[in-house]
């Protein structure tokens, strides 16, 4: 199969689809790869790393796009979506519930679509999306202590204070992989963190986890009400894999029960946000304030650290692409159920049903 590999053309975004290890093994199965030029070097690989894993150098953003398989990292964004082809597969990370226009795109040109964050195992395992959220929770907890510094907006706060001073109060909404990874780094940073998780063998894990050293709370909207109001940050992990985040915090409660020079970060936010105040930035322009809070919304944190993230996602995405590239979507996703619901567009027809509802258009089941 001819695979491409263009470079990201979102803001600040510096991911690449592959690392050139992944490439050489796409190679040594018997595919050829198009890279297109520069495309690694914001994640430090250079173009000679991808001509000696075997991969051709493309001068020109359409020849990488000339291909049975488009691997990307983020979804297509508009300048993109003339360079994508009638039947072609495209497997990448789509976010389709919060991305309306994309979706009526990739229907209307018959683009075969494997969405990275709705492959799911059989114990409900998100294996794809998970590298990101390990790193997007990490991040968050690292923006939230720079967005507390006074010249940012924020209380002026050391996020672990110092001997006699406060340490930040820090409140996480959602118990998953991103609120364990926030959790994380904020305890590190000498922070009282409490985490607000709706299941409780998850409340369980993550007592375990901590070993005691968080509090963990129900997730009700009245116990949301009264932690956000105690809050220094508010860290939105709350993820349905496909299909929009929920709003659990309101326009009202940012503006009323928050705080002056609060930090919020919604990781939600290339979901849709589960704070009702949230919208997409970018790393140009990260941060706005509603209601005298500061807000953190970047829809690609894990793009500030491309390096690592390549690895990452490479690691994790590469057994999917070669099942994809040596036996095509059908066969493969016929053999693996995970790969299956990653198809979000199939045949010009949306065949996931959070995402048909979120955008408004008629689910199909998939028939393979």
């Amino acid at each position: 199969m001819i695979i491409g590999i263009p470079k990201e053309i979102k803001t600040r975004e510096y991911r690449v689809g592959q690392s050139p290890a992944g490439v050489a093994a796409l190679v040594s199965a018997g595919h050829s790869v198009k890279v297109e030029v520069g495309a690694g070097v914001g994640a430090g690989f250079e173009d000679q790393e991808y001509i000696d894993a075997g991969a051709q150098i493309t001068t020109k953003a359409d020849d990488a796009w000339d291909a049975e398989m488009v691997i990307k990292v983020k979804e297509p964004v508009q300048p993109e979506w003339h360079r994508m082809k009638p039947g072609q597969l495209l497997f990448t990370y789509l976010h389709l519930a919060a991305e309306t226009p994309l979706t009526h795109e990739l229907m209307n040109k018959g683009i075969q679509s494997v969405a990275y964050e709705t492959v799911e195992t059989a114990d409900r395992r998100l294996p794809l999306l998970r590298p990101m959220s390990e790193v997007a929770g990490r991040l968050s907890a690292q923006a939230a202590a720079r967005c507390l510094e006074k010249e940012r907006g924020g209380k002026g706060l050391l996020m672990g204070g110092v001997p006699g001073t406060n340490q930040a109060n820090v409140v996480v909404i959602g118990g998953g992989v991103v609120g364990l990874a926030a959790a994380r780094i904020c305890m590190g940073m000498g922070a009282r963190v409490t985490i607000l998780e709706r299941s409780p063998d998850r409340m369980i894990y993550l007592d375990d986890v901590f070993n005691g050293r968080i509090q963990t709370l129900y997730s009700s909207p009245m116990v949301i009400d009264t932690q956000i109001a105690d809050a220094d940050v508010v860290i939105g992990a709350v993820l349905v894999p496909g299909a929009k985040a929920p709003h659990l915090v309101s326009k009202d409660q940012v503006i009323n029960r928050m705080t002056e020079g609060s930090v919020i970060v919604d990781v939600a936010v290339d979901q849709g946000g589960c704070i009702a105040t949230c919208r997409p930035t970018t790393h140009d322009d990260p941060t706005f304030i509603v209601g005298d809070v500061v807000h953190y919304c970047v829809a690609n944190m894990p793009g500030a650290v491309p390096r690592t993230s390549t690895v990452a996602l490479t690691n994790t995405t590469l057994e999917y692409a070669l099942a994809l590239a040596g036996k095509g979507l059908e066969q493969a996703a016929r053999e693996n159920i995970a790969l299956a619901k990653g198809i979000n567009i199939y045949n010009s027809n949306c065949v996931y049903r959070p995402v048909a509802e979120a955008c408004g258009v008629p689910y199909v089941p998939l028939v393979l």
